[in-house]
């Protein structure tokens, strides 16, 4: 971990030198650029053959690896790794990170910063590790796994620090960005501690660098300064695996003892904000609220009248959603991920004040989408997003495609910014059209899966529109009392 640790700290004191450094383009106060990322999802085993070399080497050597030639028999060693993890389909590979990092420094080379909503790492990352690693004991296994982790997100901070010189860089982890294995952590891991070394030196900051290396380590939280021309907005970065209703400890032990510090230490640093007249933004990755899609699969397999009566949430509560409810006259925008796919949602304070949030599509196509990355533009006097465009690849490895605007915020909803209020009336008039009938419905549904109109029939968003009202409930509703009420007004309101 030392190791990993002087390399870090060497990497991202020097300049890259595998990038042209761009020149900051001129911004005005209300036209800065903001580039958004998410489930980015690197597979540093698509060429197997290159695995034991990434093994032994230090991180700092993994982009020259990774970029030499593929190995003569990378196809089926890659088809085999496959098969025998049972994926689902394939990550992010070498080629398409660097095209996606290439394609959005050709459209913004210089933005204010860079987020990144969780999951830098590719799927069935233990079971992907474990074939290529010799049988020693169990705890030599656990320390070596969460090395080559831990050395899997420094390397996608060094390649975004490399493609966006001088950009601050602001990451929060994932379900799958762990130690041990998906939805598993430890407080105060190895890994998160070598990740805390990471983001702190991904902020190019002083101040910000120490508060991730004080706050990051328990449970994978911190808050920071965003920079000028930001003015007192705070940036709160969560680990939010520990409230996944998935979630065990590395020894597979369930525990709620990590949720409840988790939403404490929020609370508190929304306090704090309150009383000092900050901004805040909350970056998570799974969104706190109703899961949609669980919910419709299991729909009537209860004896319920509705058969939309007991919502699935992503999370194991409603402790996250209840904390943003408590504060929104401090949270302007709420970033998340996690279901790969481009989406809005709504969250309502207690005192019925809309809170936006925004569920940034993902780079991996792992679930048939086109890879993306969002170019935004926001208001830092406000601290507020104002427009975004989502730019979608021509196909989902990277290779010879065409990245090409898929559409823009402000023209396809005519809405002013992406405030609560904007946000709060775009879900409205979903609600208000059960049928998908309206353009912004329509358009909501064709952006929805990344890529479905420019591969055909978008099946995506027919299968949405199908479910369009259960849907829209739950991007306007985050509680099971809420959304029950919203999606089954029969039985809640005889």
């Amino acid at each position: 971990m030392r190791r990993i640790a002087a390399l870090l700290a060497l990497a991202f004191a020097t300049a890259a030198t595998r990038a042209q450094t761009p020149q900051p383009v001129p911004i005005m106060l209300d036209q800065t650029p903001v580039l958004m990322l998410s489930d980015i999802h690197f597979d540093p085993f698509h060429d197997p053959g290159k695995v034991p070399q990434l093994i032994a080497a230090p991180v700092g050597q993994w982009h020259h690896i990774l970029s030499a030639p593929d190995s003569r028999s990378q196809a089926s060693d890659f088809a085999d790794l496959q098969a025998a993890c049972k994926a689902k389909g394939i990550d992010t590979p070498m080629p398409l990170l660097t095209s996606t990092l290439n394609a959005a420094h050709t459209r913004q080379p210089h933005p204010l910063f860079i987020t990144v909503s969780g999951d830098l790492m590719a799927h069935k990352f233990d079971c992907l590790y474990k074939k290529f690693y010799p049988a020693r004991s169990r705890d030599a296994f656990a320390n070596d796994y969460a090395a080559f982790a831990a050395k899997t997100v420094a390397f996608v901070a060094l390649e975004l620090h490399d493609a966006f010189p001088g950009v601050p860089v602001y990451l929060a982890l994932g379900n799958n960005d762990s130690g041990c294995k998906d939805y598993s952590e430890d407080s105060g891991s190895a890994y998160l501690r070598t990740d805390a070394i990471v983001f702190a030196a991904a902020t190019l900051s002083t101040a910000n660098r120490a508060a991730i290396l004080h706050d990051f380590p328990p449970l994978g939280d911190a808050g920071i300064e965003l920079p000028a021309p930001f003015h007192h907005t705070r940036l709160l970065m969560m680990q939010d695996i520990f409230e996944s209703k998935k979630f065990t400890t590395c020894d597979g032990k369930d525990s709620t003892k990590e949720a409840a510090a988790q939403i404490e230490w929020l609370r508190k640093q929304l306090t704090l904000a309150r009383a000092a007249h900050e901004h805040v933004w909350v970056m998570a990755h799974i969104p706190p609220g109703v899961d949609a899609y669980s919910t419709v699969t299991k729909s009537g397999k209860g004896k319920a009248a509705c058969r939309y009566a007991d919502p699935e949430l992503f999370l194991n509560s409603e402790l996250f959603a209840n904390a943003i409810a408590d504060f929104p006259d401090v949270i302007n925008l709420v970033l998340l991920g996690h279901t790969h796919m481009d989406e809005m949602r709504t969250y309502t304070g207690k005192d019925g004040t809309p809170i936006p949030g925004k569920l940034v599509p993902s780079v991996t196509p792992v679930n048939g989408n086109n890879p993306s990355f969002t170019l935004a533009i926001v208001d830092p006097v406000k601290a507020i997003l104002v427009d975004y465009t989502v730019y979608a690849a021509g196909n989902q490895t990277g290779i010879d495609t065409t990245w090409a605007p898929e559409y823009t915020y402000s023209t396809t909803y005519n809405q002013p910014d992406f405030s609560g209020a904007s946000v709060a009336a775009i879900t409205k008039s979903f609600l208000a059209d059960p049928s998908s009938k309206t353009p912004q419905s329509q358009s909501y549904e064709n952006f929805y899966f990344v890529g479905g109109p420019t591969a055909g029939i978008n099946l995506k968003a027919a299968a949405l529109g199908t479910v369009w009202p259960v849907y829209t409930c739950s991007i306007t509703q985050a509680s099971i009392a809420g959304f029950t009420a919203c999606a089954c007004p029969a039985t809640t309101n005889p």
